[in-house]
């Protein structure tokens, strides 16, 4: 993982301290790789909103990285190898992909800051152990002071997860993890720099070239089916 700062001039002060949305899914690795930067980056905030990748996958008509078996293979292997050259410890778990909604609702329950955030990603891929029922994920949940599993099937925590996909789609957020600032997309742990940069130089996209690509035309569209 790309830790380094831009080298550009910023355009705001640097002691300035800022929220972001981050949308993630316990499901992804890449969520959890790039968790280690988040939770880090100097002046910012991030209001943590779990979110069920499977959910934005059908409402844009996706098909995920894991619903492709060359393509399976090829993401578990690009993030281990991404972990473990920026030295961070990853274990999959025992099988992925999984369903994450019991992870993703006691996140909520337990207030999805960042002890839940990080208790759970532990778990899950740190740790390599299951999370799809919450008898998987007993150990965490008391961790985080939740014994009672009906806690993770409250209408309030069910609401909170159906409005954090609500407010992903109004973002027109299409995957896991992205960041979203000032109505600007950042998908992908790869995208953390950029992030960065786009935060010391918020100008970042007012170049000509930037410019373009907002409005550089549709030559073709493949057809559906």
């Amino acid at each position: 993982m790309d830790h380094s700062s831009p080298t550009t001039t910023s355009d705001a002060p640097a002691s300035t301290t800022r929220t972001a949305e981050w949308y993630f899914d316990f499901i992804s690795p890449f969520a959890y790789l790039q968790w280690q930067a988040v939770r880090r980056l100097p002046g910012i905030v991030p209001v943590c909103r779990p979110v069920l990748l499977a959910g934005l996958l059908s409402h844009h008509g996706h098909k995920g990285p894991a619903e492709i078996p060359s393509k399976r293979l090829f993401t578990y292997r690009h993030a281990q190898w991404r972990a473990d050259r920026a030295g961070i410890p990853m274990t999959f778990p025992p099988a992925h992909p999984f369903n994450p909604l019991a992870a993703l609702r006691l996140c909520i329950a337990a207030g999805a800051g960042a002890e839940a955030v990080d208790a759970i990603f532990d778990h899950i891929w740190r740790h390599g152990r299951p999370a799809e029922t919450f008898d998987d994920l007993a150990a965490v949940a008391t961790q985080l002071g939740i014994d009672d599993p009906t806690a993770l099937q409250q209408p309030a925590v069910k609401q909170r997860l159906r409005e954090n996909f609500d407010a992903a789609v109004r973002s027109d957020v299409f995957g896991v993890p992205t960041l979203v600032a000032d109505g600007q997309l950042f998908w992908g742990e790869d995208a953390t720099a950029m992030f960065e940069h786009y935060l010391a130089q918020p100008r970042l996209f007012e170049t000509p070239g930037m410019r373009r690509l907002a409005e550089l035309p549709v030559a073709a569209m493949r057809q559906p089916g």
